[in-house]
C-alpha cells in the first residue's frame, strides 16, 4: 500500500524526531471543521497564559500512525482521529486550525517535551498510568482502547485471541502486544514475528507472510480504514488502554479545562463525527470512553 510504504520511508528517513507542521485548514478527513471559541479564560493555567502570548498552541503528535497521527509526506497535513481530538481541543481554547502548530514526537520522547515546555499538550495513543502520572497529567481518556488483532478480510478461522493456534502473529519487537503473545503462550513460538514497525506487519499480512497483526486496536483500525475491502479488526479487545491527552504535571486548571472539552464532545457529537470521518472508516465500532477526573 502506498501510504503504508511512504510511512516506512518516512520512519527510516529519522523524521519522527523533529518534524514539525502548521495544519493547512480543515476538511482533511471529511470531519467538520471545529467553530474557534472566543475570550477564553483558563484562570491558573501558566501553560494557558504561555499559550495565549504566542498566539498560537503546539500540540505534540504522532506521525506515522494512519487514522490516529499521520503527516502525509506530500502536503505536510496531518490527519487521523488524534488530531481530531487535538484541533477540537485547540477550537475550544480559542485556536483555529491556522493556529495551530503540531510537534511530532515519539513515544520515548512524551513525558520530556512536556516536562519542558517543548508542546503545549501531547495527543497520540499515550496511555494513562500511574507511572507516567509521576512525570505528567492526563486529560480524558478521550478513547479507551485494547489490545486486538488485524487479519485479511476474507479469513473466517481467526475470530480472536483465542483461534491463534498454529497462525503466525507479528507485532513490533519487544512490544507488550507481543510479550502478551508468549506469555498467554496464544500461538506457538515458532509462530512468533516480530518486525520494526507495524506498518512491516501490514505489509507481511497482505502478503500473506503472516496471519494476524496484533497491537492496540485504535491503531489496527487505522490500518484497516486505509483497506476496508481487504483487512478487518477481529474479536474483542484483550486489554486495557486509556488514551488520554498528556499535559504539564502541576497544570491543573487546564487539565479540568481539556476534560470539561471532552466531556462536552461527548455529549454532544463532536467526538462521534470525528471518530466516524477517520478510525470508524474502519467499519468497526467503539464505546465512548468514560472521563477519569482527578
Amino acid at each position: 500500500m502506498r501510504v503504508r510504504t511512504l510511512a516506512v520511508a518516512l520512519l527510516a528517513g529519522g523524521l519522527a524526531l523533529t518534524a514539525c507542521g502548521k495544519e493547512g485548514g480543515p476538511g482533511d478527513t471529511g470531519a467538520p471543521s471545529q467553530q474557534v471559541a472566543a475570550d477564553v479564560k483558563v484562570d491558573g493555567s501558566p501553560t494557558f497564559d504561555k499559550i495565549k502570548s504566542r498566539g498560537r498552541v503546539v500540540i505534540g503528535v504522532k506521525e506515522d500512525q494512519p487514522g490516529l497521527g499521520y503527516k502525509d509526506p506530500t502536503s505536510g497535513k496531518f490527519t487521523g482521529f488524534d488530531i481530531e481530538i487535538a484541533k477540537l481541543v485547540a477550537a475550544k481554547l480559542g485556536y483555529g486550525d491556522d493556529k495551530i502548530d503540531f510537534k511530532a514526537i515519539p513515544s520515548a520522547g512524551r513525558e520530556q517535551a512536556l516536562i519542558n515546555g517543548d508542546v503545549d499538550y501531547y495527543v497520540g495513543t499515550y496511555t494513562i498510568n500511574a507511572k507516567r502520572k509521576e512525570q505528567v497529567a492526563f486529560a480524558g481518556p478521550y478513547f479507551t482502547a485494547g489490545q486486538s488483532l488485524l487479519v485479511k478480510k476474507d479469513d473466517n478461522a481467526i475470530t480472536g485471541k483465542d483461534s491463534l493456534k498454529g497462525k503466525k502473529v507479528c507485532s513490533v519487537t519487544g512490544s507488550t502486544p507481543i510479550q502478551k503473545v508468549k506469555s498467554e503462550g496464544l500461538t506457538e513460538p515458532e509462530n512468533i514475528v516480530e518486525l520494526q514497525t507495524y506498518s512491516l506487519c501490514v505489509e507481511q499480512l497482505e502478503q500473506g507472510t503472516v496471519d494476524a497483526v496484533t497491537t492496540d486496536d485504535a491503531i489496527l483500525k487505522g490500518y484497516a480504514s486505509q483497506s476496508p475491502t481487504t483487512l478487518k479488526v477481529v474479536g474483542e479487545p484483550f486489554s486495557n488502554e486509556p488514551y488520554g491527552i498528556g499535559l504539564p504535571k502541576d497544570d491543573k486548571a487546564l487539565r479540568d479545562k481539556v476534560n470539561d472539552i471532552l466531556q462536552a464532545a461527548l455529549d454532544g457529537g463532536e467526538w462521534q463525527a470525528a471518530y466516524d470521518a477517520t478510525l470508524g472508516k474502519s467499519g468497526s465500532t467503539t464505546d465512548k470512553p468514560v472521563l477519569e477526573r482527578y
